[in-house]
């Protein structure tokens, strides 16, 4: 298969490369992410939330849950120039990837009462989850950003006529795309770590007891 390459495929600048380097626009790539607000929901019970989280554990509840998923979109253009001495083309891709959350919700366990201590306290932890969503969004942009740019170079890539927009493709599609995932899903092991048994605990006795108080009665059945 032959592969998109960038002007270090070639020994010296010919004068299709002098054309492709010096008339057509750059190698740009830009990269926004967004920020689509949240909801918080009071309707579902503590036992819903327990069956909603994955891998949870039969001997504990979920008073709270912080639910989204991760969004991208990436688009392909460029200007192209074609070579009929060589058989070559050249093309100044220029990608734009967007980052985003689904809408993000946040639900406490509807036996808390809006205003009641243990609803604040089961709200302030959920609260720390929605942050760390929040704050890892823009950390992955400058990392895909930082990423693109050392790769095209902002230099055309050249490949066989009629190549290389599909080859370009295709990179993103097998390479790209997956990096970006990996790279949103890191925001999963900052989460567990939010979830700690020693936080579970804590939730479990704040407010002189309100929360067990709540929950014992489940345990028994």
């Amino acid at each position: 298969m032959a592969l998109v390459c960038s002007h270090s495929c070639w020994a010296a600048r010919t004068p299709f490369q002098v054309r492709c380097e010096d008339s057509i626009d750059k190698a740009v790539s830009v990269l926004t992410s967004a920020q689509n607000g949240y909801t918080i929901n009071n309707s579902v019970s503590f036992h819903g939330l327990t069956a909603m989280k994955p891998g949870g554990s039969r001997n504990s509840f979920v008073l709270g849950l912080t639910r989204t998923e991760s969004r991208m979109s990436i688009g392909l253009n460029g200007a192209m120039l074609k070579d009929p001495v060589s058989g070559y083309e050249c093309v100044a891709p220029k990608i734009t990837v967007s980052l985003f959350y689904s809408p993000i919700v946040v639900y406490v366990g509807r036996e808390f009462s809006p205003g009641s201590c243990a609803y604040q306290e089961i709200l302030a932890h959920e609260m720390r989850h929605l942050k760390t969503y929040l704050d890892h969004l823009p950390k992955v942009e400058v990392t895909v950003r930082a990423a693109l740019s050392k790769r095209f170079d902002n230099k055309p890539l050249y490949a066989p006529a009629g190549r290389a927009r599909a080859l370009l493709q295709q990179e993103i599609n097998t390479g790209w795309m997956t990096y970006i995932k990996n790279e949103m899903a890191k925001v999963e092991i900052l989460q567990a770590a939010i979830d700690t048994p020693q936080e579970y605990a804590r939730l479990s006795k704040v407010c002189k007891g309100e929360v067990q108080s709540l929950i014992r009665p489940a345990k028994r059945h």
